[in-house]
């Protein structure tokens, strides 16, 4: 289970809207061991696509230096299909560099209805995670 404030989630929410009609994406900080997000950092979809992302490397450097900096580690990485639904597509599963943080997909095909779900991915396999919303 992954925690989130519910203000991490309407940051989510509304980084993804604001990024439409391509995905956006995102890097989430806090403590890995207890499963509590306590920052969201957005970031820019270098691919500028709506069926994939790529996270400037330059970008996620100097976030990666200020969760040193604030004492945290990464817990997730975000980001949303615009047009299926919040699951891991292939390209997704197969980038999946991190096997104990949280993929967080939020799916914007009814963009009124965001559906927001998290994935554990290690070796290729996947299993769907429990968000708690506080």
């Amino acid at each position: 289970m992954i925690h989130l404030s519910k203000s991490i989630y309407g940051a989510m929410i509304a980084h993804a809207k604001a990024g439409f009609p391509n995905e956006a994406c995102g890097i989430l900080g806090g403590d890995l061991k207890k499963r509590i997000t306590s920052k969201f950092f957005p970031m820019r979809n270098l691919d500028e696509s709506s069926i994939s992302y790529f996270m400037d490397p330059k970008e996620q450097l100097l976030v990666l230096k200020k969760m040193r900096e604030m004492g945290i580690e990464m817990t997730g990485i975000f980001h949303s299909h615009v047009a299926s639904e919040a699951a891991p597509s292939q390209k997704d599963v197969r980038l999946a560099f991190y096997p104990d943080v949280s993929y967080l997909i939020v799916s914007l095909s009814d963009i009124n209805k965001p559906i927001l779900r998290s994935f554990k991915i290690k070796d290729e396999k996947i299993i769907e995670e429990e968000i708690e919303i506080v």
